[in-house]
């Protein structure tokens, strides 16, 4: 099984217990960051009644300011507490910065370290990037007489976490214990694999907003929605590629679905800003750098289209769209998909029944967009593209031979749907916008938003006070997911699962 550490982050000596307690039912070590605690000069003796109660492994720590810290401890201060601590249970661990590392192992201006070295964890935390010196530190550490030796650092993109697995395959052909970890959204991907690749333990949080480092996500979320105890060598991955990518339902509905079938697979958001050195390093059989099972891909804004010169072999409906949202392996060639489309209309058949002659609105001219106006024309519907980029809207109208008209008008009283493709209303900053308001929609027979977090967008809110039927985007999402899992992996997913996991997380 995978070992997660969940830290404890308390300012009051006096809330210690409680937090370790919920630490240890949450995870499987506990770390005890002790830079968090108001203590002006700490001292082992202040915390070892406090620690008494520990049952099981454990990690103390006090970071540096330089490295993260949440005090103002110096060097002298960091090293005076190393010094004040006595033997401590094999199964507990401290963590300490290369610089003390270094001074405690020559034994001169430190003095000695009263721990056994093989429960000291050497650490180094950038959180600016991939350090310049990133092999110098490795060697340091490699050459220190700690147990376990820790890197951690930013990642700007997916492409930097391969650093981490090359490390992790290196200390293991080394024979040395070892934590590595890429923080920021970008490196989630090294918190839910790592351990399966030899890392030494993962980190997660005892509850969404008690994150202590930047990409953390909760211990229950890496056992129950990546099911992380089950991920080894073996394990099929799959996931999504985007920038930004918090925001997507995609990993709930499909590791639900990978889990109700009994499929040794995971599905991951993948934040990649560049698309094209991503297939390449990472993604494409040929010339990725790293040894893992990666058999399919979802690709959402805004790589849909820069993501076709990267694929061996296209789908005629895709690229007569313009635009990839699905990625399969297949015989060593990667192969691309337009699931949107099919997606898109499928759940719009099924509220109008006949499309053939409808008047469509299309709001935008993005990769969504192409696939909503493809897939409308295919069904003989009327389409007016609008979109405020001139230059971009009217080349897509060219495109696809529909009509294009900036988006200036003061209604859509004409039209009999209104589609939003457009990212406005997506939780977060653009949350509370829209491209519509009720009194530009009176008279339109039904709204359909793209946008599915929130599952009631303001769009859909306008919609509803003018009287219009609406469609949210979690059916188109549901819609493109189940053909996605079919052309993965063969298996007709449970759709009513897939549905209740991307409701459940949408309210909370």
């Amino acid at each position: 099984m995978a070992k997660i550490c969940v830290p404890v982050c308390v300012r009051r000596m006096d809330d210690l217990g409680e937090a370790i307690k919920a630490a240890a039912a949450a995870g499987d070590i506990v770390e005890i960051r002790a830079d968090y605690l108001d203590l002006a000069e700490p001292n082992f003796a202040q915390l070892e009644r406090r620690l008494a109660a520990v049952q099981g492994p454990l990690i103390l720590t006090l970071r540096c300011p330089e490295q993260d810290g949440q005090s103002q401890h110096d060097y002298e201060a960091r090293r005076r507490f190393w010094s004040s601590v006595r033997e401590l249970p094999a199964n507990w661990f401290v963590d300490l910065e290369l610089d003390l590392v270094e001074d405690f192992a020559a034994g001169e201006a430190a003095g000695k370290l009263p721990i056994d070295w093989r429960q000291v964890i050497c650490s180094h935390h950038d959180f600016t990037g991939v350090p310049d010196n990133f092999e110098q530190i490795f060697a340091r550490m490699l050459q220190s007489p700690a147990g376990i030796i820790k890197i951690a650092f930013q990642a700007a993109d997916g492409v930097d976490c391969l650093k981490v697995f090359q490390l992790l395959d290196r200390a293991r052909q080394r024979g040395r214990e070892v934590i590595a970890i890429a923080m920021g959204p970008a490196g989630l991907m090294t918190r839910i694999l790592a351990p399966s690749r030899g890392s030494f333990l993962t980190y997660g949080a005892i509850a969404e907003g008690r994150e202590n480092a930047p990409g953390q996500v909760t211990a229950s979320e890496l056992r129950d929605l990546y099911r992380i105890d089950h991920i080894d060598r073996n394990t099929h991955l799959f996931g999504i590629i985007g920038h930004p990518i918090g925001h997507s339902l995609s990993p709930q509905m499909h590791n639900a679905a990978l889990a109700a079938a009994g499929l040794n697979a995971v599905y991951i958001p993948f934040e990649v800003d560049d698309v094209v050195h991503f297939i390449r390093r990472m993604a494409h059989p040929n010339t990725r750098e790293l040894d893992w099972r990666l058999k399919g891909l979802s690709v959402t804004a805004p790589h849909k289209s820069m993501v076709m010169q990267c694929l061996d072999w296209i789908d005629p409906a895709a690229r007569e769209i313009g635009a990839v949202n699905t990625i399969l392996e297949k015989d060593g060639e990667l192969h691309g998909f337009n699931l949107d489309a099919a997606g898109f209309i499928a759940p719009l058949r099924e509220a109008l029944g006949i499309i053939s002659n409808a008047r469509c609105a299309v709001i935008g001219a993005g990769g969504a967009a192409r696939a909503c106006v493809w897939a409308l024309r295919n069904e003989g519907a009327e389409v007016t593209i609008f979109a405020r980029d001139y230059g971009q809207g009217e080349f897509l109208a060219k495109m696809f031979a529909v009509n294009y008209e900036q988006l200036l008008r003061n209604s859509f009283t004409g039209f009999d749907v209104v589609v939003n493709t457009t990212p406005l209303g997506t939780c977060g900053a653009l949350e509370n916008q829209t491209v519509a308001t009720a009194e530009q929609l009176r008279d339109v027979r039904m709204a359909y938003d793209l946008v599915y977090n929130p599952s009631e967008t303001r769009f859909i809110r306008e919609a509803l006070a003018a009287g219009c039927e609406v469609l949210g985007g979690i059916e188109m999402l549901l819609a493109q997911g189940v053909a996605q899992f079919k052309l993965w992996t063969g298996k007709q997913p449970d759709i009513e699962v897939m549905r209740a996991r991307a409701l459940d997380t949408l309210n909370g």
